[in-house]
């Protein structure tokens, strides 16, 4: 697990402050000019987007609460988490139910995978529609039990990021990674650098964006030496990359939480981001830092051709920082009198710290009872769950002038707008079932302003999976592609223009018709054939016995054998095998499929093939029939046998899928 870096750089907070002075400001500064030209990231406003979260039952290859708690194997419970803000998973096609108390409001506590290619989906549009312009995915040591897991995130972000208009690339974390002057480049020629080839991946003066985060940090979890560092980022940039360097606070002065020597290292990057996290709590200590931090450091990184990306937080939930949103806007504010142009919001989805600034709890009706988790309105004052989006998305304006440089948040708390979510759908039911679909209504939700549509969800274990989605008006949906003969669990969510989504409707369970895909409708079923010779039977093919066969006269082909299903079935895959011993050579039968439903007219559902069977593979082969094939008697027609002049089957088994 990636350690947090505030966990680590906490100590650090009381020397800057104290070894800030000053706390007036400076007269308001027009646009500074940057080294490089606006592109991807130079005038743009990028987050930091973890994506490390998982639940067990995702897929994920790490299997387990990733993130979520301190135990990863054991479900997230009160007594078991890893995070100190409970997210708001409203807008979540799939979440995964946890061991924590109901939230306030009655509704199950549950969480989502970033695993989920939908989850990362949601995640990217909410960046498109609040105007953030890139993010910076982090990546920690990925050759460890973690990497895997890493490895796939990557494709998810990039696929999210293309479908949504957003810039990506990659931030490698360096903490704790200690083969990583080898293991960096190794990564990223035979893992990342794939993935500048998509349209999405975020370019600067031309070159594709990398950025290292950790360089020069006083501390034991980052001990690489200067020239170390240096040869890693004179490699980036040999490769044709522009290199940002997530830095210590105190780069420029070198001391505090930055080691000394280190001063060709960051002049060497191309951009350079200053880590605030844990060093400023509240506007004073924003203004301070204006006069220390932000002011010198512009001026520093312009007298040497070097873009400035200065961190913006929102501020730790569970510290009460936040103080509804002002805290962050008097950073914006600072850096835009500063005249800086570009931003790193420190994060988008850092529940773990609590200074995310993706949708979160609004309310104790949000939260899970007797969790101790904070929500947005810990101060007293209502804010919606998107508000620190929206705030970013201000902010941002702010920086790039679109709108005017002010002190005071133009932002409110609460939209005014639509806050309402839908009703619940009420009395779910299940009107018909079919082998593979079941058919469910359901009463209308009310909204304030309109339901738009209701999200149909199949439940697994406490997993809701999203299947279908019903428009507008409708009360009714049939989901399809179902297994036959198998039990299946369906709630039903609406929403509403806002983008609200209700409550989940009661579930209901059903059982879909027909076989199930291993059951086999021939065992012991009524039997006919052609012909047997001696003691072989046609029975011998259907009772289960694989040593038992069925054996035609000999050189008399063709020859059938027949089995009665007892009514009109779906079937798609019929098995045929021989006894499993070795002494049965491998030899190859030529075989049709005939079906009829009355036993007298047959008609071809599969043409002649040649089928190989073969001992040291379990002496079976496999034919499958066409989607829909329905029949009653099944009738296997041999013409030829390479092993012996007969037809031979000790296995007939037919199924349903």
């Amino acid at each position: 697990m990636g350690v947090t870096r505030r966990a680590v750089l906490q100590a650090a907070t009381a020397a800057g402050v104290a070894g800030a002075v000053g706390l007036g400001q400076t007269p308001l500064a027009g646009r500074a000019l940057a080294a490089s030209a606006p592109g991807d990231v130079v005038g743009k406003v990028t987050v930091g987007y973890q994506g490390w979260f998982a639940c067990a039952g995702d897929g994920a290859p790490i299997n387990g609460w990733w993130h979520w708690a301190q135990n990863w194997g054991q479900t997230p419970s009160a007594s078991n988490k890893a995070i100190v803000a409970w997210p708001d998973v409203r807008d979540y096609p799939a979440t995964y139910r946890t061991a924590f108390a109901n939230l306030g409001n009655g509704q199950p506590a549950a969480l989502f995978s970033s695993y989920d290619q939908s989850t990362v989906d949601v995640h990217f549009r909410w960046m498109k529609q609040y105007g953030i312009d890139a993010a910076a995915l982090q990546r920690f040591n990925p050759t460890g039990g973690e990497g895997p897991t890493r490895d796939a995130m990557a494709g998810k972000v990039r696929s999210a990021a293309e479908s949504q208009g957003v810039k990506f690339y990659v931030m490698y974390d360096v903490s704790d990674w200690t083969s990583m002057q080898t293991d960096i480049k190794a990564d990223w020629v035979d893992k990342m650098r794939a993935h500048t080839a998509s349209p999405a991946y975020a370019r600067q003066n031309g070159k594709p964006v990398a950025c290292v985060w950790g360089f020069g940090f006083n501390d034991n979890q980052r001990p690489f030496g200067p020239d170390a560092c240096l040869d890693v980022v004179n490699w980036f940039k040999a490769q044709g990359c522009y290199v940002i360097g997530g830095v210590p606070t105190w780069w420029r002065t070198g001391d505090r939480d930055s080691r000394p020597g280190f001063s060709a290292v960051y002049h060497a990057f191309d951009m350079l981001s200053p880590w605030m996290v844990g060093r400023i709590g509240n506007a004073a200590d924003a203004d301070n830092f204006y006069n220390v931090a932000t002011v010198p450091d512009l001026a520093e990184c312009t007298a040497h051709g070097i873009d400035y990306q200065p961190c913006v937080l929102p501020g730790g939930v569970t510290e009460r920082q936040r103080a509804h949103g002002d805290f962050m806007w008097r950073q914006f504010y600072n850096m835009g009198r500063a005249g800086v142009q570009s931003a790193y919001i420190s994060m988008f989805d850092e529940y773990n710290e609590g200074n995310q600034i993706a949708k979160t709890a609004e309310s104790q009706a949000w939260v899970p009872t007797g969790s101790g988790f904070l929500a947005l309105d810990e101060d007293g004052t209502a804010c919606s769950s998107d508000y620190y989006l929206r705030l970013t998305g201000d902010g941002g304006r702010m920086l790039k002038g679109q709108i005017a440089l002010t002190p005071v948040r133009p932002t409110p708390p609460t939209t005014g707008g639509d806050t309402v979510p839908p009703t619940a759908p009420g009395n779910l039911r299940v009107t018909a079932t079919t082998d593979t679909t079941v058919a469910l209504a359901w009463n209308a939700s009310t909204d304030n302003v309109g339901v738009t549509g209701y999200r149909i969800r199949r439940i697994t274990g406490g997993t809701a999976t999203p299947v279908g989605a019903a428009a507008g008006n409708a009360t009714a949906f049939t989901v399809t592609g179902l297994t036959a003969a198998t039990a299946y669990a369906f709630d039903v969510q609406a929403l509403d223009a806002a983008g609200s989504v209700s409550a989940p409707s009661g579930q209901v369970t059903a059982t879909t018709t027909g076989s199930s895909p291993t059951t086999d409708l021939a065992l012991n079923r009524p039997t006919s054939e052609s012909s047997h010779t001696q003691v072989y039977g046609s029975g011998n093919a259907v009772d289960g016995n694989p040593h038992t066969y069925w054996e035609s006269a000999n050189n008399a082909f063709p020859q059938w054998l027949q089995v009665d299903l007892g009514s009109a079935t779906g079937v798609r895959r019929v098995v045929l095998g021989l006894p499993p011993n070795p002494a049965w050579a491998t030899r190859t039968q030529t075989v049709a499929v005939h079906g009829s439903t009355d036993g007298n007219t047959f008609t071809p559902l599969l043409g002649a093939t040649a089928r190989t069977f073969d001992p040291a593979s379990g002496n079976t082969t496999t034919l499958a029939l066409p989607a829909g094939t329905t029949t009653r008697h099944l009738r296997l027609v041999f013409t030829a046998n390479t092993g012996w002049p007969a037809g031979q089957v000790s296995d007939l088994r037919v199924y349903a899928s």
